[in-house]
């Protein structure tokens, strides 16, 4: 199966992931050479995600994606509002980045394979209907069972988490971005394979569905 992973970070969505071939996508150098030593047998990309997936994505089986999510963070949002500390707010307001739902409605109506793209509980109601996993939402092609994953109740342990999963200690690296915001933007490697999973199933299932009702026709 050879997969697209676009906005790669370091990578904890695709940890889990088993005998597959994978073409990541990320715009930080620092974050890719991470990438490349967590994975050395994947192809790293060092590039913009949303203008590789355009030009490429006839060439993959199974896409993910994870967009820029600040600008629809809940969290971003509430830093806008006014504070004894920051009377006029910490943030200022900023336009949603729509590339989140460009990409949802491209692959929905031009890519053959499945995909699935993930991004944050939005602070807005999502303009796409998505199905939420621990803390995330994500839009598919394809069903997406219930499952609980483990809540995380604070950022400290979430960066814990994702520390441990991923067997990577980021200060053993030259990254000049605030380590604990890389692990955050991290999807739990549980999550991610179960994401893979159900495509995987739902395509085995497809299969034998057409094979059982050729076989009948026999």
């Amino acid at each position: 199966m050879k997969i697209l992973n676009l906005y790669a970070g370091i990578g904890g969505n695709r940890k889990l992931w088993g005998d597959v071939d994978v073409v990541a996508v990320e715009l930080d150098t620092q974050i890719a050479e991470v990438y490349q030593d967590l994975y050395p047998n994947d192809k790293v990309i060092i590039g913009d995600a949303h203008e590789y997936l355009l030009k490429y994505y006839k060439e993959f089986d199974f896409i993910w994606s994870s967009p820029p999510c600040p600008s629809h963070s809940c969290i971003r949002k509430m830093g806008c509002n006014p504070s004894r500390q920051f009377p006029e707010g910490q943030n200022k307001p900023i336009y949603p980045d729509m590339s989140l739902y460009q990409e949802i409605i491209f692959l929905l109506n031009f890519y053959m394979g499945k995909f699935c793209v993930e991004n944050v509980m939005p602070y807005y109601e999502p303009l796409i209907k998505a199905k939420k996993l621990g803390r995330h939402l994500f839009w598919t092609n394809y069903p997406l069972n219930e499952q609980r994953f483990e809540k995380k109740t604070t950022h400290n342990s979430k960066r814990i988490e994702v520390k441990e999963q991923l067997e990577v200690d980021l200060s053993n690296y030259n990254i000049t971005h605030r380590h604990d915001q890389i692990y955050r933007n991290c999807v739990a490697s549980d999550i991610g394979k179960f994401c893979l999973d159900m495509a995987f199933n739902t395509k085995q299932e497809i299969i034998t569905q057409f094979t059982n009702k050729a076989m009948s026709k026999v």
